[in-house]
């Protein structure tokens, strides 16, 4: 494993890669698809939430001072991300138990449960207090629920991928996530053209998620349909959740490298899509639907890169991309951000936010597979989820929040890009430490 880490020669990673036969090809595309399916649910909900922060403010945060309201609906936001950590541990360990199908499977009942709470909670103004605190119960099970998605889904196409393209197999996990983001932005720009801003504020926001409702039956019908993992099913030894957990404090050190790579991940993330309607409407002052129609560019940008740059990390290895798209977010974001804010126009932000895109797509597409290689097998998927969710508790789910924070505070429009370096120098440090060494030592776990 420590070698798939290493630049590989194109020539000599032909050589080694066995014909693949037309029928299992085609299971394999369905394969993904089956998987991808409820990764596509959580990232819709996480989206429209994010989009309509500011209507699902006014619903349930009423306040006589707008930001109050924005920033009780954005700090809903990020918290549910605070339970991914816990789901991550909890449902990642259930999942190295009892498989990759079974855990998979779970996190969508979950995740169901908690979109379907939302989109049908009556406001504020009908049952008072209690609205706001179910929408917080409802944000806290789907980040429970999330909390393993992402490391699950990741693992599973990690296994079933074929020699030579695990890190074009593993890129559609967050393939999968920008798909859910076009869909949001496409229906945000459907129902502004059609209602009125006074009607959207009331309950067109509420449509969206009725929508991913309607949709979870049959998202249900593909996955329940998934086979598990040739890797898992032949394991001799499924490990009890104490060896999970024990494993998962011997590898601290690996956890700890992975909670700095996918920081810069989940904030630039976050930015260019939940983010950017929000940053669009109340900060620079553009329409509505210009917004979500730049949402829509950055969706089908990402959708671009991911695959094929976790396609190239196949050929020239994981490290060079990591170290490259770093380098790039960190010393452009602020200066980016100031052109944007100089003078805000639709061409601007489309423009910087699709160089986001082509960067976070780059470094993404190459860091989701080098983060399940790094993992010790007995603990991947719990090790993966809980290095995910404690960066995107910590960092990702709150750069909505933080970033109207910091502008509100030092009065700087382009200080978001501040907060995308930061995540940057992470990612490039991260890149540092996980040295070769490090691979080598998880490696050496799977010999088991």
């Amino acid at each position: 494993m420590g070698e798939s880490l290493l630049p590989l020669k194109p020539a000599a990673l032909t050589e080694s890669i066995p014909a693949i036969a037309p029928q299992d090809r085609k299971a394999k595309i369905w394969s993904v698809i089956r998987v991808s399916s409820g990764n596509f649910l959580e990232m819709y909900d996480f989206m429209v939430f994010g989009y309509y922060a500011t209507a699902i403010g006014n619903a349930f945060f009423p306040s006589q001072n707008p930001f109050v309201s924005l920033m009780s609906s954005l700090m809903t936001f990020g918290v549910g991300f605070l339970m991914r950590p816990l789901g991550a541990i909890v449902l990642g360990a259930y999942t190295d138990r009892h498989g990759r199908r079974a855990g998979l499977i779970l996190t969508l009942s979950l995740m169901s449960v908690g979109i379907i709470s939302i989109a049908c909670m009556p406001g504020y103004a009908t049952i008072g207090l209690i609205a706001p605190l179910l929408v917080l119960v409802g944000r806290l099970l789907q980040g429970f629920s999330a909390g393993m998605e992402l490391g699950g889904v990741s693992v599973y196409l990690s296994e079933i991928a074929t020699p030579g393209h695990k890190g074009f197999y593993v890129s559609w996990q967050s393939a999968s996530q920008q798909v859910a983001v076009m869909f949001a932005a496409l229906v945000g720009v459907v129902l502004s053209s059609t209602l009125p801003p006074q009607q959207m504020m009331q309950w067109g926001w509420r449509v969206p998620l009725l929508l991913g409702c309607v949709i979870i039956p049959f998202l249900f019908r593909l996955r329940r349909s998934l086979q598990e993992t040739d890797e898992f099913v032949a394991r001799k030894h499924k490990p009890s959740i104490s060896e999970i957990l024990h494993s998962l404090t011997a590898s601290w050190q690996i956890v700890i490298v992975g909670v700095m790579l996918v920081t810069m991940t989940t904030v630039s993330f976050y930015m260019i899509t939940a983010y950017t309607p929000t940053f669009g409407n109340s900060i620079l002052h553009l329409a509505s639907i210009d917004s979500l129609i730049v949402t829509l560019c950055v969706g089908a940008s990402n959708l671009f890169w991911l695959p094929v740059m976790g396609a190239l990390s196949d050929r020239v290895g994981r490290r060079p991309l990591l170290l490259i798209c770093a380098i790039l977010m960190l010393v452009t974001a602020y200066p980016v951000m100031l052109w944007l804010v100089d003078q805000p126009s639709l061409s601007r932000l489309l423009a910087v936010e699709l160089w986001l895109s082509f960067i976070y797509g780059s470094y993404n597409g190459a860091m989701v597979v080098f983060l399940t290689e790094i993992m010790p097998a007995s603990v991947r998927t719990t090790g993966f989820a809980l290095a995910y969710s404690l960066a995107t508790a910590i960092f990702g789910g709150f750069t909505p929040a933080i970033s109207t924070y910091l502008i509100h505070v030092t009065g700087n429009q382009a200080v978001p890009g501040m907060w995308l370096s930061f995540a940057a120098a992470c990612g490039l440090v991260a890149t540092f430490l996980a040295r070769p060494h490090v691979a080598l030592q998880s490696a050496e776990s799977l010999q088991f």
